[in-house]
């Protein structure tokens, strides 16, 4: 008889997200501090997406459904940051709803051997299609969802790019328009919404390019129709809708950073022994679990994916929040 052992970053589903009990919560406080909020909205539909090439996704064996219960996918849907769709976690729904992600082009630039701009189904495609994968997701304002991503291994897309040697980071881009994300003419942050990784953080393993939830192509809200995904780092990390991966020598200003520096470093790992300036780091608070606020449990190094990724910031002082 063949039993497999689990590996060290499989969720038991004890402490995966019920589907019970879930409620919406209130917008952003640092938003409301910025004096930068947006009019609430009520809950709608989401719009046919641009990605669907390789769906139905296969499960990858070595990141296993089968066990978890994840977050219920209305909830996943309903419970959003994405402010260029609005500041309050109900907006994003209703507010992108309308919005058509296709025809939908992603560009690789920057210091790459092959770059290009290429249609993202056919960059799907050649990149070998997609898989499921169950990751912890864990927000920096100390609440966590589980959810079953569908997608590709983000070092499938930087071996097509070919980087040069002097590429040491990788630079993520998000859509800018503002005819259609209305929280695109507000001013709550600098728009496109930049993000970056470390060129070795962008190669693990775990790093993930979500196209779908749930075996679905992925809703506009949650950033149809490419998403970064870094399980090990705070969500805010997630770009959304990228249109653009530039390799680059120099450390790329991530949106939030530029926005509060003292709050939103460039590494964002979870870590529970550092706090948020205003608030702690060391529990989270169980989309779904619990009642209206919500059942608590201890947040984990590295949102529990230690083992896999310590090895990356060997030298790097994590008592530092950046």
């Amino acid at each position: 008889m063949l039993i497999r052992t689990p590996k060290d970053w499989e969720l038991p589903e004890s402490v995966v997200t019920p589907e019970s009990a879930y409620e919406l919560r209130p917008r952003r406080d640092f938003i409301k501090t910025l004096g930068l909020g947006l009019a609430g909205a009520a809950l709608g539909g989401n719009n046919i997406l641009a990605a669907t090439a390789g769906f139905p996704s296969k499960e990858n064996p070595a990141y296993p459904a089968s066990a978890l219960k994840p977050t219920a996918y209305e909830h996943i849907i309903s419970y959003n940051n994405f402010y260029e769709f609005g500041t309050d976690k109900a907006e994003p729904k209703d507010q992108a709803k309308k919005w058509k992600p296709e025809p939908w082009t992603v560009e690789l630039a920057g210091l790459v051997r092959n770059p290009a701009k290429i249609e993202v189904n056919d960059l799907i495609n050649k990149l070998g299609g997609i898989e499921q994968r169950v990751y912890r997701m864990r927000c920096v304002e100390a609440w966590s969802m589980v959810i079953p991503w569908d997608g590709f291994q983000l070092s499938k897309l930087v071996a097509l790019a070919d980087p040069k040697p002097e590429a040491k980071f990788l630079k993520m881009t998000t859509l800018l328009d503002p005819k259609n994300m209305p929280g695109q003419r507000e001013r709550s942050l600098d728009w496109p919404y930049v993000e970056g990784l470390h060129i070795d953080e962008a190669n693990h393993e775990l790093a993930f390019i979500a196209t779908g939830i749930y075996g679905k192509p992925i809703p506009n809200q949650n950033g149809a129709p490419l998403r970064l995904v870094v399980p090990w780092k705070y969500g805010f990390k997630g770009v959304k809708s990228i249109v653009k991966f530039e390799f680059v020598a120099e450390q790329p200003l991530n949106t939030w950073h530029v926005m509060q520096s003292r709050e939103y470093g460039f590494l964002a790992n979870v870590n529970p022994m550092v706090d948020h300036p205003r608030w702690s780091q060391a529990s989270e608070r169980i989309i779904g679990a619990g009642g209206v606020l919500g059942a608590r449990q201890k947040t984990l190094m590295f949102n529990g994916y230690e083992k896999q990724v310590a090895p990356l910031y060997q030298g790097v002082d994590l008592r530092k929040y950046f």
